[in-house]
């Protein structure tokens, strides 16, 4: 199973970094964390929607439609699904306290972007969960002199109880042990991909080819 971070791939040479690792990897299903950008992929995608997205698009999927120009991307929007053995979930967006309480269909333009409160606790309820992908980080992960993790993240751990949890939005590659589960943030897709074993959630880097560029 492909494994993909942050793409930004609305940006040509990103794209073409993109496409290349789904190239490299030759698998038929891939995961990925966020900042997608690009919805016309060549394999099975499921992903979250992280802070750089076309949102048009992330709503129209939310709603169960196949807009033009999207093959084989499925977003996770506090829902969950079962591959290859493992139930996977997803929350999408990233986290602004100023629209953290309001409904989501209160939030206009770029403020699509964030994850409410309802979307956590959709989420929260979900149960079985095997991997989780989020696009924003837990807490006690990463650290800029400050750390950039949010609680809510926290709570979805405690909530749900996964083995693994692939983080995307930071663009670099930590791994820690977080609340009894195996948490990676992940690089971004332009340097590298990953491969994940579903019999033992095993997840392996990759260089990317140097055709990729980007």
């Amino acid at each position: 199973m492909l494994v993909l971070g942050d793409a930004h791939a609305g940006e040509a040479a990103k794209r073409a970094a993109l496409l290349a690792a789904y190239n490299d990897a030759n698998a038929d299903l891939a995961l990925q964390v966020g900042d997608l950008g690009w919805y016309d992929l060549p394999v099975e995608t499921w992903f979250v929607a992280g802070n750089n997205e076309n949102f048009d698009v992330i709503d129209a999927l939310r709603d169960g439609e196949s807009p033009a120009g999207v093959r084989n991307a499925h977003l996770l929007a506090s829902t969950a699904v079962d591959l290859r053995g493992r139930r996977v979930a997803g929350l999408s967006g990233n986290y602004a306290p100023t629209n953290y309480d309001l409904p989501r269909e209160k939030l206009r333009g770029d403020r699509r972007r964030h994850f409410t409160r309802g979307d956590v606790a959709r989420l929260a309820a979900v149960d079985d969960v095997d991997v989780l992908l989020t696009h924003e980080a837990p807490t006690g992960l990463l650290s800029y002199g400050y750390d950039p993790g949010c609680e809510h993240v926290d709570d979805l751990l405690d909530a749900t109880d996964p083995d693994l949890c692939l983080v995307g939005h930071h663009h670099r590659h930590r791994a820690a042990e977080i609340r009894g589960c195996r948490v990676v943030s992940l690089a971004p897709a332009w340097e590298q991909y990953y491969t994940l074993d579903p019999a033992d959630l095993t997840l392996d880097a990759h260089e990317l080819p140097a055709a990729g560029g980007g």
